[in-house]
């Protein structure tokens, strides 16, 4: 489902910029949609990193085929020798039982499997801030900034994101927004004249980001 705020934002980000309005305009119907669970959602990330799409794909299959159903619980049941036989280096078995682990000590329900006394997932990230969740996030090892981010974009569809580690959207916002004497002999701006160039957009700069992103892609960007 497309986030309730889409229609404000599409507005906000028409009126506000002559860029937006025309991709927005460009994109009729298209839109952020939710994806999977918490946990779900940043196993499948720590899966990812550093390979390709194709590969990754591989291994989550396998993944999730011995992961079942896909709990913080089920995977801690798991041996590292078969969490390896996955395709998982022995890194990211560590780095997925660290998250596993996080949910498990918080007490974080799953849309997979929920356990007596645990938070209802939405009441738990709900009652924090953007800042706040990825400084949670952040401190488990192997979960960085940028996917802290995309866990607010596509999880909780926070509508104010702005990855600016992000190099697809720093791509994008050069090509609509930055003139190649601007740039000079550089690739990129400082990431606060970025922020000057985004400030407009607030407060859906996620919005703004989405409809960069799908300016570059033929398909809708999903994490």
């Amino acid at each position: 489902m497309i986030p309730d705020y889409w229609n404000d934002a599409r507005k906000h980000l028409s009126a506000r910029c002559p860029t937006m309005k025309r991709l927005v305009a460009q994109h009729p119907g298209e839109g952020l949609r939710a994806r999977g669970d918490g946990f779900y959602t940043l196993l499948r990330a720590v899966v990812g990193q550093q390979i390709s799409v194709k590969a990754a794909d591989s291994v989550w299959a396998k993944v999730e085929k011995l992961v079942e159903p896909v709990t913080p619980q089920s995977l801690l049941k798991q041996s590292d020798a078969a969490l390896r036989a996955c395709g998982l280096s022995g890194q990211k078995v560590a780095y997925a039982r660290n998250v596993a682990e996080f949910f498990v000590a918080r007490g974080i329900a799953t849309r997979r499997a929920s356990l007596k006394g645990e938070v209802e997932e939405g009441a738990y990230w709900g009652q924090l801030t953007d800042e706040e969740i990825i400084a949670q996030l952040t401190a488990i090892k192997g979960i960085g900034s940028w996917t802290a981010e995309m866990f607010l974009i596509f999880h909780l569809l926070r509508p104010n994101v702005l990855p600016l580690k992000d190099l697809g959207l720093l791509k994008a916002m050069n090509l609509h927004y930055v003139t190649a004497a601007r740039l000079g002999d550089k690739k990129w701006l400082k990431p606060s004249e970025y922020e000057a160039i985004a400030e407009k957009w607030s407060p859906y700069r996620s919005v703004a980001t989405w409809y960069l992103w799908r300016s570059l892609d033929p398909v809708a960007v999903a994490y």
